[in-house]
């Protein structure tokens, strides 16, 4: 049962990326992106998978916490693009 808890926490979080990653898409800015958010989240999701490592506690969860992760990872490639993005509008 805390497995589903946690997936279900996870699944949570992790659908709100997809969401967030688009709407910065369109955006076509990063200037309401804080990337100290983004680092702080980035390396919470990492502490998770290692701990899942270092706990002996390897199951299926990892794979939502890995999800996660990816989509987070687009959300910060898409933060780099928007970041150039507004570099060119200034110029």
């Amino acid at each position: 049962m805390a497995s589903v808890l946690e997936a279900t926490m996870l699944l949570c979080f992790g659908l709100s990326w997809p969401i967030n990653a688009l709407n910065a898409w369109r955006a076509r800015t990063a200037k309401a992106t804080s990337p100290a958010f983004l680092a702080l989240i980035t390396f919470g999701y990492v502490a998770g998978i290692a701990a899942k490592f270092v706990g002996h506690n390897v199951n299926w969860v990892l794979g939502v916490y890995v999800f996660n992760l990816v989509a987070l990872i687009v959300n910060d490639l898409i933060y780099v693009r928007n970041l150039k993005l507004d570099a060119a509008a200034a110029e």
